[in-house]
């Protein structure tokens, strides 16, 4: 079990979601602004469907939290859904006189038809709910908990997108990623309305989306998240559940739609020969390490620990399974062949995918620098970060 770890709740439609978030160190500047700015971000992409423009969701700190500083206590968040409004009787509560219309065409690519058979139910509503991408609010509160922890060590955590559909050369991603890291312009990413560094390539993304849209159809794709400044060190090869690669790839695979994720040149390192795969090491011409790669092919993880290059991360998402011209499915009432159920949907989630990602990504950093620095306090926490370096540097 790790040191800093987190629990969810709450449904799409439901009252709110809420997240509890236990380990964090006492001493962490953390303000309300910080983390809805995070959640701003998860909202915004070309291609978001109208529940967007219905939530302004932000998080409301209920706890572990005083005067700007964490604690040390936990933090639970709390975060509004404004849409319940319109869902009080679909989703009370308490019991009603009169429930619901069930909803029983389970959608294909969905959690609906498995998780209605595994928990026993008669209506997919409750499936729909949970199962539901609104979940990944409360884990990007938590995400930016934990991105504020590790900017403390100089830690930075972005993401792009890469490709949209068929936009982007998908084909050749892998081999893309055996050269050098290029510098990316974070920047125009922010700006972008689909996070693309690549003005050419983001209008190609939106009139990708458009065609889908008009076709009344989705489409997934592929970003990349990097984490700059993490130390070296992090995670361990000793135990299969420390290492840092395994516990990265289970919090991205964790992400709805997410079907794929390499670290560093990932799948292309199968088409090479060895010579060509690893990163050589050299003498580094300056900085904190006597050390560099001259490459980072691994994607800043060797053996299960970070090695003190960028962390680099490729997740593949498939497009959203609520489709505006809904596939084949079954009615699991009447047993006759229908339409899926369909209900208001985004066309493209990928923009919205990487920022979660990073929220992952930061989650597990957070965890595995607690795990190596350990503290109950900011300042202790700090104070072994500095020890630990100055014990390998030059």
């Amino acid at each position: 079990m790790g040191r800093f770890r987190f629990l969810t709740a709450g449904e799409s439609h439901g009252r709110g979601l809420v997240a509890i978030v236990e380990g964090m160190v006492a001493g962490l500047p953390l303000e309300e602004d910080y983390i809805n700015g995070q959640l701003k971000r998860r909202q915004q992409g070309y291609g978001r469907g109208p529940r967007m423009k219905i939530e302004e969701d932000r998080a409301e700190i209920i706890s572990g939290v005083r005067y700007g500083r964490s604690t040390g206590s936990p933090i639970s968040l709390l975060i509004i859904n404004r849409d319940w409004e319109n869902w009080r009787q679909q989703m009370s509560v308490a019991p009603v006189h009169e429930e619901a219309e069930p909803v029983t065409r389970p959608r294909p690519g969905h959690a609906d038809l498995a998780g209605l058979n595994k928990y026993g139910l008669e209506d997919v509503r409750p499936i729909i709910e949970r199962a539901s991408a609104r979940e990944t609010a409360a884990r990007v509160a938590v995400g930016a908990v934990a991105r504020r922890f590790i900017e403390e060590f100089g830690i930075a955590v972005n993401s792009r997108t890469m490709a949209i559909g068929d936009v982007g050369e998908v084909s050749r991603l892998c081999q893309d990623k055996l050269c050098d890291e290029l510098p990316v312009d974070w920047g125009r990413v922010e700006s972008s309305p689909v996070r693309c560094a690549d003005a050419v390539m983001e209008q190609a993304m939106m009139t990708a989306i458009d065609d889908a849209k008009a076709g009344r159809d989705t489409l997934g794709g592929v970003v990349e998240v990097i984490a700059a400044g993490v130390p070296v060190g992090l995670g361990s090869h000793v135990s299969w559940d420390r290492r840092l690669d395994g516990r990265v790839a289970g919090a991205i695979m964790s992400i709805n739609a997410v079907k794929g994720v390499e670290i560093g040149a990932g799948f292309g390192l199968a088409q090479v020969r060895g010579s060509e795969a690893h990163d050589v090491i050299e003498p580094a011409a300056g900085g904190s390490l006597p050390w560099r790669h001259a490459t980072n092919r691994a994607g800043g993880i060797e053996g299960g620990m970070s090695n003190g290059e960028s962390i680099v991360i490729r997740a593949a998402a498939k497009p959203v399974a609520t489709l505006a011209g809904p596939l084949p499915s079954m009615d699991l009432r009447t047993g006759e062949a229908t339409e899926a159920h369909y209900e208001r949907s985004d066309v493209c989630v990928v923009p919205a995918v990487g920022v979660i990602a990073e929220a992952m990504l930061c989650i597990v950093l957070a965890d595995a620098c607690l795990e190596k620095f350990g503290g109950d306090n900011l300042k202790e926490t700090l104070a072994n970060h500095r020890n630990y370096m100055n014990s390998i540097a030059r």
